[in-house]
């Protein structure tokens, strides 16, 4: 499998292709993170809610197969993406423990990736416990030379059917408060916003969790 061509774009690119999707704060956030100040308000969200429809991908959806990716293979992907060394660390260290990772592939090009947690997991120090029919989806990405296409909202209504077979018939995840991309596709799915949380971490030695908001 050819895992990827190419994932680099210039900076200006970058740059625009924030601002189109609404992401000018969430980039100014991760950059405050970069320095130490890491402000994160985040929504705890449970999926699919109710049956939503599949997402319709723009172009010839056969041209796409859903499979399970392994380590190998998700090493090779990450090593030429945009994600940091630690973040890499910390992908492999999930896969490792029991984490499943699907991707969609496009003429042997992984197009869009996403991981699955079936254990308790901590996130910015606080821990998440799951019951045997519930699951976390994290780490969603979709490669550039494929955006615009809707392939993340089509990937996450497969992952449900994938988890459906398990037996895992709740879905949660995490959607940053200002990464409105997220929130917008996770709509389309029926997600529900369950929680507002606010994480404040200073240089990684120090960590205060919040709880803003229960829409229960």
């Amino acid at each position: 499998m050819e895992a990827i061509k190419s994932t680099h774009i210039s900076t200006t690119q970058r740059y625009l292709n924030i601002i189109n999707n609404g992401l000018l704060l969430f980039g100014i956030r991760n950059r405050l993170a970069k320095i130490g100040l890491d402000i994160n308000p985040y929504y705890w969200v449970q999926e699919e809610v109710e049956g939503c429809e599949e997402p319709k991908i723009k172009g010839d959806s056969t041209e796409y197969l859903l499979r399970y990716l392994n380590i190998e293979e998700v090493k090779l992907i990450i090593s030429h993406s945009h994600v940091a060394i630690s973040d890499r660390e910390e992908m492999i260290k999930g896969l490792n423990n029991g984490q499943l990772c699907i991707g969609l592939e496009h003429n042997n090009e992984i197009a869009a990736y996403m991981f699955i947690e079936l254990n308790d997991f901590t996130y910015n120090h606080r821990t998440f416990k799951l019951k045997d029919n519930e699951a976390y989806l994290l780490n969603m990405w979709t490669l550039h030379s494929f955006r615009g296409k809707n392939l993340a909202p089509y990937l996450r209504y497969q992952s449900y059917q994938l988890l459906k077979k398990q037996g895992k018939d709740i879905k949660y995840s995490v959607t940053q408060y200002f990464n409105k991309s997220s929130i917008k596709f996770k709509k389309k799915l029926n997600s529900k916003h369950l929680k507002l949380y606010l994480s404040i971490v200073l240089f990684k030695k120090y960590y205060w969790n919040f709880l803003l908001r229960d829409y229960k």
